[in-house]
């Protein structure tokens, strides 16, 4: 692309914004993008307006470039933002930025070439929404199609991890494969080079984010925008799981599991139906994982039962399915020992090493701030120590002077992670623990309604087995999620006995997930 003339048949700037959060390198892609503007006979200059911690702290980088001409001796005017319906490039490192930057009017048909990341880091919004509150990426990316001249995308943050390096040297790559900016890649090459830090990687990750922008439209289209499935999806989410594991789940789970979860696998593949398979292998891993592989077996025959009332076996076994992902969700409820364990694998400190680019010769350190509750506590402790501990009042002030302000834990430090270590061990007693013989009983309560109501109305079953989606977090808001719960679940006679139950089922906990305080339950509820 060269410089666009305008109607005076003078030259206007080359416009582009990058949006990037913390961490991403939005300021480094801008810095090369103006050092490779003025190495080369262009005159350039960058802003960047801090966004909010709604967004991770979303940046709004803005950068213009002018060409010099001998034949005037002026320094141009360059604006320091990006006006709407003005800007040449858009950068984005993710898929949501990419969709407020079409929301700010920075993208349009007559004029940009918007070059984004498919990948999703989910905003607060989507986060702390009761429910699924994804955003539809496809939706995202149909908004960019339509509002863009030109739309390049990639899962760009899987080339940055696989090459080692952060998703900006990507899109600087996928910036020089778009052709918009009048240099070579030699030039946006010797930009980074000129930088001088982590340039072998960075080169690695411009190379991989040039060749998918220079790729055919069909290659750069990414079907599962970005989104790569957790062992057990979100709630109330569909999966989007690798065609090749289902096959594999499906044909042969034992093959997706080690050598003390074969007979559980065996199990799945005799007595299961074929479409639950895959949510089966994970979740016995999981349970397994949190407990025991005599969890996993409790966890099978809790499922077992519900597949017995199965009326779709060879098709999508709704009620099975969604019974083996919210079973195993509710039977490993986020305690303090599981908490401890995740902080303390070895998988977690190479990670954040990773993620932090640490080198052999630095030292790492990792700092948790937590802010334990009494009830958290009590729950870990057995059934009647915590049940006097919620008791007493004198321990609630005890606990609570030493820990309303938060307590800081020093990972890395031989005491603190010899504290959470000895935490994360305390599995065994897991079962005697007052939170656990709650949460069974719980558990046991939900299934037998679903056991009870299915065999007259499948749809209704399924819908008693969703209900489970309310119930979560801790504290206050596991409070109002079980309060919630209680009352769908006792509204339950009232529902049967009229028409349509699982529709008006589902409607009830949709307004369960609305608020957290349950005032749109309590409004939708029978008399």
């Amino acid at each position: 692309m060269t410089a666009v003339i305008d109607s005076a048949q003078r030259t206007r700037p080359i416009t582009m914004a990058v949006l990037a959060m913390g961490g991403e390198g939005g300021g480094v892609l801008s810095d090369w993008t103006v050092s490779l503007a003025e190495d080369n006979g262009y005159y350039a200059q960058s802003t960047s307006v801090p966004g909010v911690a709604q967004r991770t702290g979303a940046t709004i980088y803005y950068v213009e470039l002018f060409p010099k001409n001998a034949a005037h001796n002026t320094y141009p005017v360059l604006g320091t933002m990006p006006t709407p319906g003005e800007v040449d490039i858009v950068v984005a490192s993710e898929l949501m930025e990419g969709g407020r930057a079409v929301l700010r009017g920075f993208v349009t048909p007559e004029r940009t070439t918007l070059i984004s990341s498919t990948s999703r880091t989910y905003s607060m919004t989507e986060r702390t929404n009761r429910g699924d509150g994804r955003v539809d990426s496809t939706e995202l990316v149909s908004a960019a199609l339509g509002a863009s001249q030109r739309f390049i995308r990639g899962d760009f943050a899987r080339i940055a991890e696989e090459t080692g390096s952060v998703i900006s040297a990507v899109l600087f790559g996928a910036l020089c494969g778009a052709g918009v900016l009048p240099f070579s890649r030699e030039q946006f090459e010797n930009a980074i080079r000129a930088g001088g830090k982590g340039v072998e990687s960075s080169l690695r990750a411009f190379a991989g984010g040039y060749d998918v922008a220079t790729a055919p439209e069909r290659v750069t289209v990414d079907v599962s925008i970005g989104m790569r499935p957790a062992d057990l999806p979100l709630p109330g989410a569909p999966s989007v799981p690798d065609p090749a594991d289902v096959a594999r789940a499906i044909a042969d789970p034992a093959s997706m599991v080690g050598a003390k979860l074969q007979s559980q696998a065996n199990r799945i593949s005799s007595d299961f139906p074929p479409a639950s398979r895959l949510m089966l292998v994970n979740a016995i891993k999981r349970t397994a994982e949190y407990q025991d592989v005599k969890y996993a077996n409790q966890y099978l025959d809790r499922v077992a039962s519900i597949a017995a009332l199965e009326q779709d076996w060879d098709g999508e076994a709704l009620l099975t399915t969604e019974a083996a992902r919210y079973i195993a969700l509710w039977m490993t409820y986020e305690d303090t020992i599981r908490v401890a364990f995740h902080k303390t694998r070895r998988s977690r400190f190479e990670r954040v090493g990773t993620e932090s680019r640490v080198q052999d010769d630095e030292v790492m350190q990792v700092h948790e701030y937590l802010h334990p509750q009494v009830e958290e506590i009590s729950d870990t402790l057995p059934t009647a120590l915590g049940r006097w501990l919620l008791r007493s009042r004198l321990m609630n002030k005890v606990i609570y002077k030493f820990t309303h302000n938060g307590i800081k834990i020093q990972t890395t430090s031989l005491w603190g992670f010899t504290t959470l270590y000895v935490l994360a061990r305390m599995r065994p007693i897991r079962r005697r623990s007052l939170r656990f013989g709650e949460e069974q009983r719980r558990i046991n309560g939900w299934l037998e309604l679903v056991r009870e109501y299915t065999p007259g109305d499948y749809a209704l079953g399924c819908q008693i087995v969703e209900c489970q989606q309310v119930v979560k977090g801790y504290g206050e808001t596991h409070a109002n999620g079980m309060r919630n719960f209680n009352a769908l679940m006792g509204a339950l006679p009232l529902l049967a006995a009229g028409p349509m139950p699982a529709d008006r089922l589902a409607g009830l906990r949709a307004a369960a997930l609305a608020d957290e305080t349950g005032a749109q339950l309590q409004a939708a509820l029978p008399a």
